[in-house]
């Protein structure tokens, strides 16, 4: 280990970002090439390694995973779009490159954060996956992690560079619902169970420890591995933090939007949450609910989620999807089309549309070079938008409603409420740093 990765990797040992050597980032000129480093690759991080390599001023130079068949599968695939990039197991090879401006993380929750800091530190920007972080606190360490060393961090709430999601923003910024109260979001997308798997010896060549990285040391499991790994709470956040994060912010932005119209403004968090749900359908071991319904109680509005993995029927005719309500009308925003009904129910106005991988890469990409923030800055959608999984969930494990401060960031006269912000530990040496600005 050379001496950066050795101070990086002492920084998040000693928890103390003043001992981090941090690097000088590069200014990217209009007509430069921008290296990037793919890391976890398996699942959506595949798509976004495909999305990535597409870019005509894009260099992928590293490709990063721990399973060596997904490893040697993907850079063979990237290698046929250009030149071939090296294949690493360690993420914080690509930290040691001077050569590399950004990281693009397809990991696990539990591998969000970490990465995106340390990135950080090391003069680079962060493409970074939903939701921000295994818990409050990590979110909460990235966005100061950003903030402090100055970097530009998208994360992958794709929908912000959806043309169709943008269109729907433009009609509620009109006013043309009213005045709004209301707004849900809802998943119930079918799911299936991941059974009761007996542990056995982790995959051939499968770095297992390093997969763990901060959770705790258990043995090996293949649905606590490949793609099943949310469903437990040492790795994810359940599908609030899955698929509901979507929901979530589209809901959360039209709210806004709709309330802006009218001159008010919608506070970045609520105020308190509460959650009922468990596992009320599936046999098996997953931790997390299949069944959940959500309330998030801001100073003059509510917004609801609903989720239910087991039935694939929708609500306003989308299986998948967010509604905000006025007195003079309503919008509801699926995954592929938004609709806006008047105030008795008859359909207005109708568009169809899609996500934006490519458009969300490619706004990321140039706010790397202009330095304006991205359409999901990390900071000021990003977060608050995890957040709403993050509370949903600490409601859900305490079974009553909590009160949140969003000054402190932490729960208002609630201590165990207050041991949910983070883990209760960190397995060595990957221990959450310090940021000066919390």
């Amino acid at each position: 280990m050379d001496r950066r990765r050795f101070m990086i990797a002492a920084g998040t040992t000693l928890a103390a970002s003043t001992q981090v050597v941090t690097a000088k980032a590069r200014t990217i000129g209009p007509n430069d090439r921008i290296s990037v480093a793919v890391v976890g690759v398996r699942g959506r991080g595949s798509s976004l390694l495909s999305t990535f390599a597409a870019q005509k001023d894009v260099d992928v130079k590293y490709v990063c995973d721990l399973d060596p068949q997904v490893l040697a599968s993907r850079v063979a695939g990237v290698s046929k779009q250009g030149k071939r990039p090296k294949g690493i197991k360690d993420f914080r090879r690509a930290l040691d490159d001077d050569g590399v401006d950004a990281l693009v993380l397809g990991t696990p929750d539990h591998w969000h954060a970490l990465p995106t800091i340390m990135a950080c530190q090391a003069g680079k920007d962060v493409y970074v996956e939903k939701p921000d972080g295994h818990n409050i606190l990590e979110g909460q360490t990235m966005v100061a992690a950003a903030k402090k060393y100055n970097r530009v961090v998208q994360l992958g709430t794709q929908s912000r560079s959806g043309v169709m999601h943008n269109n729907a923003m433009k009609y509620l910024a009109k006013g043309s619902i009213g005045t709004v109260r209301f707004a849900k979001a809802w998943e119930s997308s079918r799911q299936g169970s991941i059974g009761h798997p007996k542990d056995t010896a982790p995959p051939e060549g499968v770095d297992y420890d390093l997969w763990l990285g901060p959770a705790p040391k258990r043995a090996f499991n293949p649905r606590r591995f490949h793609g099943s790994w949310r469903w437990f709470f040492d790795y994810g956040t359940g599908d609030l933090g899955n698929d509901g994060v979507h929901r979530l912010d589209i809901a959360r932005w039209a709210l806004e939007t709709a309330v802006a119209a009218k001159g008010e403004k919608l506070p970045a968090y609520p105020r308190k949450v509460s959650a009922l749900g468990g596992k009320y359908y599936f046999d098996d071991d997953q931790e997390w609910p299949d069944t959940l319904m959500v309330t998030y109680d801001y100073p003059g509005y509510v917004m609801t989620y609903e989720m239910r993995i087991w039935s694939a029927y929708p609500l306003h005719g989308e299986s998948e999807g967010a509604a905000v309500y006025g007195d003079q009308g309503y919008v509801v925003i699926g995954n592929r089309r938004w609709r806006a009904f008047d105030g008795r129910g008859k359909l207005i106005h109708e568009e169809a549309g899609s996500y934006s991988n490519p458009g969300h890469a490619r706004d990321f990409l140039d706010c790397m070079r202009s330095r304006r923030r991205p359409v999901a800055d990390l900071e000021t959608v990003g977060h608050p938008s995890s957040m709403l999984c993050h509370l949903g969930n600490a409601a859900w494990r305490l079974g009553r409603t909590v009160e949140f401060d969003a000054k402190s960031h932490r729960f208002v006269g609630d201590e165990q409420a207050n041991d949910l912000l983070t883990r209760s530990e960190y397995r060595k040496p990957w221990l959450l740093p310090k940021i000066d600005d919390i």
